[in-house]
């Protein structure tokens, strides 16, 4: 390469165009260019609408994290308890209700009434599957990829609680939403933590030999044994004998810079805090051990606090399908933290 050509290739390498070539490109926020989430819109299927996210993405991202599917769990459970069942409604069903709900933002119940038209059984019906129709009143269950033919439920059979959204009218969302990059970033590094070591051919250290008395034998002998180390049970220790051997003659050099560059510690308690953030339950309910002698407070008022902010409205909420039925089916009782 000539020196012009040299002196070219410095300043194009060292402009900002040539720089971002090669990063992976910048990550694009909801409210800069795409706009992802005002896109959103209900495609019409045959007799039926699509929801605007994938709702088989959201139950694989309901165990995509722990702390994601725990935060639901607790307000599932603190909802069951409270409930009082009927006989026209389970603790089983509503548990399955309030589930559907909490995950998908959308929750149905399904009227099934008497031979003289009077109410029998509210049974729930999976919110993955379920999906608004076109005509009014009217909803469909819909299972892509199986045998089963599409089902329309009998107009005026099915209620629907969802919570709503900024852009459309059809379908609910949920409100952790906002935490999808968190869940799944969270998941990402357990993945990449997990795959390391299961791995086992990482370099933990250099181990340098610079005594002469070392003889080929032995070299060989060490290099079998670091090589016999990978996979399962790699964390071994390995002996060296140097007779007559200076001091630094072996040395150990770890390379710590490369194993903890991913920051897996700091990315696993960011995206939890954000994942909390976003289901605002307290970190105490959920059984996080502390980092700090302080710890998180006193259990027992974070719990009354919690309920009376997020529980409550989800309950008054839920209370909607008594009068969509023009009669008391559901039902809650006081929640207390006393055993009595």
């Amino acid at each position: 390469m000539s020196r012009k050509n040299k002196k070219k290739f410095k300043a194009q390498s060292t402009t900002p165009s040539n720089i971002d070539t090669f990063t992976f490109g910048e990550p694009v926020s909801v409210l800069d260019k795409r706009e992802i989430f005002d896109y959103f819109e209900c495609v019409q299927i045959d007799h039926w609408y699509e929801p605007p996210i994938s709702f088989d993405g959201l139950s694989k991202l309901f165990r995509a994290a722990p702390h994601h599917s725990s935060a639901i769990y607790v307000k599932r459970n603190i909802l069951v308890s409270t409930f009082q069942p009927s006989r026209f409604l389970s603790k089983l069903d509503f548990s399955r209700f309030a589930l559907d709900f909490l995950t998908f933002g959308n929750a149905y119940l399904e009227r099934r009434n008497n031979m003289v038209g009077n109410l029998l059984k509210l049974i729930p019906t999976l919110a993955k599957y379920t999906r608004r129709g076109v005509a009014d009143d009217s909803y469909w269950f819909v299972r892509y990829g199986y045998d089963s033919q599409p089902y329309e439920f009998k107009p005026g059979s099915v209620f629907q609680l969802y919570e709503p959204d900024l852009n459309q009218e059809l379908y609910g969302l949920p409100e952790y939403l906002a935490s999808t990059m968190s869940v799944l970033l969270n998941e990402a590094a357990t993945l990449f933590r997990l795959k390391y070591y299961r791995n086992g051919s990482h370099a933990g250290f250099i181990l340098y030999l610079s005594d002469a008395v070392q003889n080929q034998s032995d070299i060989d002998k060490i290099r079998k044994a670091m090589q016999d180390a990978k996979g399962i049970g790699n964390f071994r220790n390995l002996f060296i004998h140097a007779a007559n051997g200076k001091k630094d003659g072996v040395q150990v050099i770890p390379l710590n810079e490369v194993a903890t560059k991913d920051e897996f510690l700091n990315i696993k308690d960011v995206s939890r805090d954000d994942m909390l953030a976003a289901h605002r339950v307290p970190p105490q309910m959920m059984g996080i051990i502390p980092q700090n002698a302080g710890g998180f407070g006193d259990v027992e008022k974070a719990a009354k606090v919690f309920f009376r902010n997020e529980l409550a409205p989800l309950q008054s909420k839920m209370l909607q399908i008594n009068d969509w039925l023009g009669e008391e089916v559901i039902k809650f009782d006081k929640y207390t933290l006393d055993d009595e």
